[in-house]
């Protein structure tokens, strides 16, 4: 059993779903890039690089050295809805999470923390505009 027009209906959710699925895409990957930014800021906030390094204490993010660990913080899409925030230098998970010698040092979990809300309400608003053009 048919309908009036039904393949110029399916051909308009089809085009719905992929331009909700690839809005939704960019969000994910402007929030991941928005995590990166943070992470970034948060390593630079109130350091002091060279001779007068001092290290941060434990609990909050490292300070500011050599910069290797924030030339190392990216950003990457990973999948149609997913994206992944990381740093690669050598050290960097053991200022994020700790090691027997060092106290952590967090600074990818509290930038993820602090920007969720903001992506969560991008994420509403980007998909809001969606639907309401599919009316």
């Amino acid at each position: 059993m048919g309908f009036k027009g039904k393949d110029r209906h399916l051909r308009r959710l089809r085009g719905l779903r992929t331009g909700a699925i690839d809005a939704a895409g960019k969000v994910v990957f402007v929030g991941s890039d928005m995590v990166r930014a943070e992470a970034f800021r948060s390593i630079s906030a109130g350091a002091v690089s060279g001779k007068g390094h001092v290290p941060s204490k434990p609990g909050e993010p490292p300070n500011r050295d050599t910069g290797v660990l924030q030339a190392h913080i990216t950003n990457t899409k990973t999948g149609a809805l997913s994206a992944e925030v990381r740093s690669d230098a050598p050290y960097a998970l053991g200022l994020e999470t700790g090691t027997s010698k060092v106290a952590a040092r967090p600074y990818m979990r509290p930038a993820r923390d602090k920007m969720a809300p903001v992506i969560r309400k991008l994420f509403a608003q980007e998909l809001g505009k969606i639907l309401k053009g599919a009316k």
